[in-house]
C-alpha cells in the first residue's frame, strides 16, 4: 500500500502487535504548534507477546533532516548540532515526511513526552501530506512513572540517570530515540507483566497521565 492510500483510509489503521517505533524530533523551539521540526528518527522494538519480550532492531531505523529555508538560533544548535548548512541542505518536508509515513506503516509509535512529537509532526504531516498519519502512540514517560511510582524522575535524563543509562549524543534524534528504546526496554517486565496487547500498553500509559491530572 502506497503512503498516500494508507494516509487517505477511512477506517481505522491495524495495530501491527510485533513492530513498534519509538520516535525522537529535533526541532527549532518547545512550541509544537509552531516551532519547526529541523529532524527525525526513529527505530523499532520488535515485541513477542507470546514470550513477553521486546527487543531493538537498530537495522530497522529511520533519520532524516528536513530542509530549512533559514537555520535556528545558535543557542538552539548548540543544543542538538545541526548546523546551519545541514538545515539549509536538508530533505524537502513533503519528501521527509513522506518517506516517514512509508517507514511507519502499520506501526504504533512511542516516545518520550509523546504529546509533543505528536502535536508537531501532525502539523508538519497535515501541512505537507494533507492528513496526519493514523497510527496510535504512546508515552515512554508515562510507562516509566507507573511501573515504578516511588522513582522522583521526571525528564529523560532523570530516567536515564536512573537506570544507569547512557546517551552518546544527547539531543540528536537518531541517539534519544535510541536512549527512549533502551529506557523502555528497562521498564518492560513490569510493562508486560500488566499488558497482553498494544492496546493495553496505550490504557496502561493514559492511566499514568490520567492520576496526573487529577
Amino acid at each position: 500500500m502506497s503512503w498516500r492510500n494508507w494516509l487517505g483510509r477511512r477506517r481505522p489503521l491495524p495495530v501491527n502487535e510485533q513492530r513498534w517505533l519509538v520516535i525522537d524530533a529535533e526541532t527549532s523551539g518547545l512550541d509544537p504548534h509552531r516551532d519547526r521540526l529541523l529532524a527525525l528518527a526513529a527505530v523499532a522494538l520488535r515485541v513477542d507477546w507470546t514470550r513477553k519480550s521486546v527487543a531493538i532492531d537498530p537495522a530497522d531505523s529511520f533519520e532524516v533532516v528536513l530542509r530549512q529555508q533559514q537555520g535556528s538560533s545558535k543557542d538552539n544548535i548548540l543544543l542538538h548540532g545541526i548546523g546551519v548548512q545541514s538545515q539549509l541542505g536538508g530533505l524537502p518536508a513533503a519528501q521527509a515526511l513522506a518517506a516517514f509515513a512509508a517507514f511507519i506503516g502499520d506501526s504504533p509509535l512511542l516516545a518520550f513526552h509523546a504529546g509533543f512529537d505528536r502535536e508537531l509532526l501532525a502539523r508538519y504531516a497535515q501541512n505537507e501530506l494533507g492528513q496526519a498519519w493514523p497510527n496510535p502512540w504512546g508515552d515512554i514517560e508515562h510507562l516509566c512513572a507507573v511501573t515504578h511510582e516511588k522513582v522522583p524522575a521526571r525528564s529523560l535524563d532523570e530516567w536515564l540517570a536512573h537506570f544507569g543509562l547512557a546517551c552518546t549524543h544527547r539531543h540528536q534524534a537518531a541517539a534519544d530515540a535510541m536512549a527512549e528504546a533502551e529506557l523502555l526496554l528497562r521498564v518492560w517486565p513490569r510493562v508486560a507483566a500488566q499488558c497482553r496487547n498494544w492496546r493495553d500498553v496505550q490504557q496502561l500509559a493514559t492511566h499514568q497521565d490520567w492520576l496526573r491530572r487529577q
